[in-house]
């Protein structure tokens, strides 16, 4: 395969340390990134802009490894930086724990040639030359590595096109999935931040001939976080504004809402956010959402049904991942048949259930805490993009059986009362219909959950959610108390899905 090329112009030092800094924010484990040219061409200024980025420390000492051969550094990826100049020969890389290096971090290396056959075929490499007053970096190559930094350069020309050429560039953690933020800031300005989603990639049909993403609705661009958002904005709801998008690329800049935890500081639920949480969602449940939702001049997203195909391919995930990982085998057909059997009786009752928009994952790490705003503008909501017309109960769900945070029982037991007061004072509630639906909901999606949790340790190689695994069985096992989800109490008891035992 040839290799991808792209080129930038940098007139200033500090054009070339921003280059350097974009390239960080898209490093992960196992990338190399190969420096070429000559004496004075700025490579080494490339190469400290990218290691301090990385660390996060803008005056972090980082001397040329010129007679070291290579310095290390921590940062969000470990960093090593090789000065090959002195190398004696090819097979000196092994002594310096090339290798190794690359199993838990990156690498970047000057004067390359000196490697020779020994760079990975996915080396990323970055040419400087001296062009005029300023410099020219050409970078190529082919593999994840290089469409990572190439789509971090295409973020960094977004923001030009918007007047943030300079900004700095912050990654801060994001989701479970492919999307990625940043904090983007320029002078004085109020912080921003950047949304990278890119288009979904579908998967590999799993049923009917259609992937998984196709029959759950998840979001397939970032059209449907901006449709969305505006519907919930113009509701009152506090999300984040879209100063700027670029729909095709799946690049958002948005307003910041601020940094205030959910949580406490000890990272405890606390009952009265969570009551006004779920007094939020009551009055989103009072209202009547349109299922076309305009996104941008002729850009129209429709919300998607909470429909049974998507309810039943979610709690399919326990059979194809927990059950497998739990028991050792995979499930029989037997067990298939029973679990869709049970659900399916299940899913019957949930047909009646009221139905309204789902956020899908309204849950602590998703709503900021605003304490002094009044009302719902303390509730700042994020990461709706995959949001559904289903079971309004569903969020309720979601957030008093939250699947970051063991919540007490007393706690859970207070948000769905809050709830459930907020929807009698708006008049006639069927309270009864609503806590069946609540209980179900709650047991699909801590089903899904069991599923998704031993799926990101399994194939994404994220084995710290297995952690959260006994919360969600304990959240699983009270949501199987009521009556309505007998079926599926009795399977999972024969197979002894939910105990706790080693």
């Amino acid at each position: 395969m040839l290799p991808h090329r792209l080129s930038r112009f940098l007139p200033t030092e500090a054009d070339t340390i921003r280059l350097g800094q974009d390239l960080a924010l898209a490093l992960r484990a196992g990338d190399v990134l190969a420096l070429e040219g000559d004496l004075g061409a700025g490579k080494t200024t490339l190469a400290r802009a990218l290691v301090r980025a990385n660390a996060g420390d803008e005056a972090l000492d980082v001397p040329s490894p010129t007679f070291t051969l290579v310095q290390q550094y921590d940062g969000r990826v470990p960093l090593s930086h090789f000065d090959l100049y002195r190398l004696g020969g090819a097979a000196e890389l092994d002594e310096l724990g090339f290798d190794e290096v690359l199993e838990t971090g990156a690498a970047i290396i000057e004067w390359p040639d000196r490697a020779e056959d020994r760079l990975p075929p996915t080396t990323v490499t970055v040419a400087i030359e001296i062009e005029g007053e300023g410099r020219s970096a050409r970078l190529s190559g082919t593999g994840p590595a290089y469409d990572r930094m190439a789509r971090s350069l295409a973020i960094r020309d977004f923001l030009a096109g918007v007047g943030l050429a300079e900004a700095q560039r912050m990654a801060f953690p994001g989701d479970a999935s492919a999307r990625h933020y940043e904090t983007v800031t320029q002078g004085s300005g109020d912080p921003l931040v950047l949304m990278d989603s890119p288009p979904l990639v579908l998967g590999p049909p799993v049923k009917d001939g259609k992937p998984y993403a196709i029959i759950a609705h998840t979001a397939r661009t970032v059209a449907a976080f901006v449709a969305v958002g505006k519907a919930l904005e113009a509701a009152g709801v506090s999300v984040p504004h879209v100063h700027a998008a670029d729909l095709d690329n799946g690049f958002l800049l948005l307003s910041h809402l601020g940094s205030g935890r959910f949580l406490d500081e000890a990272g405890q639920p606390v009952a009265e956010r969570y009551a006004a949480a779920a007094g939020l969602l009551a009055t989103l449940h009072r209202r009547d959402w349109p299922l076309d939702i305009p996104a941008a001049p002729g850009v129209v997203h429709r919300l998607p049904p909470f429909d049974r195909d998507a309810l039943m391919i979610e709690v399919d995930l326990l059979p194809q991942w927990y059950l497998p990982w739990r028991a050792g085998k995979a499930a029989t057909p037997e067990f298939l048949e029973g679990f869709a059997a049970a659900w399916n009786s299940v899913f019957d009752r949930l047909e009646a259930a009221e139905k309204s928009i789902v956020l899908r994952d309204f849950h602590s790490p998703n709503i900021i805490w605003r304490g002094d705003r009044e009302g719902l503008d303390r509730l700042g909501i994020l990461d709706y993009q995959d949001a559904l017309c289903g079971p309004a109960a569903y969020d309720v769900a979601s957030l008093a059986m939250d699947a970051r945070v063991t919540v007490p029982d007393a706690v859970e037991a207070a948000t769905v009362d809050a709830y459930v007061a907020a929807r009698h004072a708006d008049g006639p509630f069927d309270e009864d219909a609503f806590r069946e639906a609540y209980a179900i909901c709650a047991a699909q999606r801590n089903t899904k959950i069991l599923g998704i949790f031993v799926r990101l340790k399994q194939r994404d190689g994220k084995p710290g959610y297995i952690a959260h695994l006994p919360r969600i069985r304990a959240y699983l096992r009270k949501a199987l108390r009521h009556p309505a989800l007998a079926p599926v109490a009795a399977l999972y008891e024969a197979h002894g899905l939910l105990s706790e035992e080693a």
